[in-house]
């Protein structure tokens, strides 16, 4: 079975990221035994990545580069942000453990889309957080495998997302 719309996809890979500056660091490692799922052709991962698995079965090789702008975008300063202190209370009580620098924090921003914003650091001006997604600017290049290929159930097809190794009998 080949890597196509509406099949499921394992891959075990290696993510390396350049910044241009420091050069290629390690960025994630994903095992055969602990592959990453997802639904192919529902924009559930980058085109690029996809593009470099279509048409693979399992146990065949894959190794990709996708430069930032076919990747998480530029980084873009905008999307560095000042919130108030005020924001951040819960019951009243300042939630100090939640503003420790570097710490991502799930917000909503006022259309009530999800974001994540990293704690830069904390002033009298208030909370400085970064929206940008952490491999904004990022070239990366993908090494790696395809562990399994198998068909969606219907349920992954209408909720548009793969289910893990056993869909939904897993958890």
């Amino acid at each position: 079975m080949k890597a196509e719309k509406d099949k499921v996809v394992a891959v075990a890979y290696t993510l390396k990221v350049d910044d241009g500056e420091s050069g290629q660091e390690l960025f994630e490692v994903v095992s055969e035994e602990n592959p990453f799922y997802f639904l192919f052709g529902y924009q559930n991962v980058l085109p690029k990545f996809e593009e470099a698995i279509a048409g693979k079965s399992a146990g065949e090789s894959f190794s990709v580069f996708i430069d930032f702008e076919n990747g998480y975008g530029d980084y873009d300063e905008n999307k560095k942000v000042i919130i108030p202190k005020a924001n951040f209370k819960e019951d009243g009580k300042k939630n100090r453990d939640l503003l420790k620098i570097g710490n991502v924090i799930p917000m909503q921003d006022d259309k009530g889309n999800q974001m994540r914003g990293e704690v830069l650091k904390v002033d009298y001006l208030g909370v400085h957080m970064d929206f940008n997604p952490p491999l904004a600017g990022f070239d990366l290049f993908f090494e790696g495998k395809v562990i399994l290929v198998r068909e969606a159930e219907q349920v992954e097809l209408e909720h548009g997302h793969a289910h893990g190794p056993e869909g939904h009998h897993h958890h």
